[in-house]
């Protein structure tokens, strides 16, 4: 792997067999990574995960913004925000890890110009917060098949929307899979603008499995991420098919630049 990218381990899916989450950071440790992250914070033993990144000096990637709330419902708006500001205050112990943002649904009835200026004025709201903070939010886009109507499926149009917000303070997860589930061409929806990427997540095609036992081609994903310029973290979102040693051994291969 080069030395430019570090894996980051979904520990959601990963290390389950471990428990807890804290003891998932600490298998992770164990297994060679620096990185970890997850998915909603609500559930989860905060304090307990606070004490093992200090114990083993893992650091969180990322996690989601709890609960989830609409960016393109006004009705949801404060909601959003409110949810922005809880999650950037109770996961300040857990050294302040970026904080992944999805969309909410579409509205029927609602033109393309309003969810999008709709959406600009949340992520703006948000962002503000985040700056006062000191706090990255990473907008990600989903996948239809995953979500029918899901707002923000595409790419280009979430870069979009970054840029139409212009904070230093929000920027774009790339997930490999959802945008390989929705015929994307990586290289095309990232052009001229992977300076606004600040994550990669990844799985393989069809069934969101390690890389290597599926479909994608995995040295263009890395030759196309490294010809771009990105040289941030790759997060490992992916259900394991086999134990975890092996699995990120796998990773590796196919990950290596």
């Amino acid at each position: 792997m080069s030395a430019a990218y570090q894996l980051s381990s979904c520990i959601e899916w990963q290390f389950a067999d471990a428990g807890e989450l804290d003891a998932r950071v600490r298998a992770a440790k164990a297994a060679g990574f620096a990185l970890a992250e997850f998915h909603l914070w609500r559930d989860k033993p905060i304090d307990a995960l606070a004490a093992a990144l200090n114990e083993t000096g893992v650091r969180l990637s990322s996690l989601c913004v709890d609960p989830r709330r609409s960016i393109v419902d006004p009705a949801e708006r404060e909601a959003m925000v409110t949810a922005v500001r809880e999650t950037i205050a109770a996961t300040a112990i857990l050294g302040k890890p970026n904080l992944i943002v999805a969309s909410g649904f579409r509205v029927e009835g609602m033109s393309e110009e309003e969810h999008f200026a709709n959406a600009v004025t949340a992520l703006r709201a948000a962002a503000d917060a985040a700056e006062e903070a000191g706090v990255m939010l990473l907008l990600e886009p989903l996948n239809t098949q995953l979500f029918a109507t899901m707002y923000l499926v595409s790419t280009k149009l979430s870069l979009d929307l970054v840029e139409a917000v212009g904070s230093p303070n929000l920027r774009l997860l790339y997930d490999v899979w959802h945008s390989a589930v929705m015929g994307e061409d990586m290289a095309e929806v990232l052009a001229g603008r992977i300076q606004l990427v600040a994550h990669v997540q990844v799985a393989d095609m069809p069934d969101r499995n390690e890389p290597g036992t599926g479909s994608l081609d995995w040295a263009r994903v890395t030759r196309t991420l490294r010809d771009l310029g990105y040289a941030g973290a790759i997060g490992l979102e992916y259900f394991p098919t086999m134990p975890m040693g092996e699995s990120l051994a796998l990773s590796q291969r196919m990950l290596a630049d």
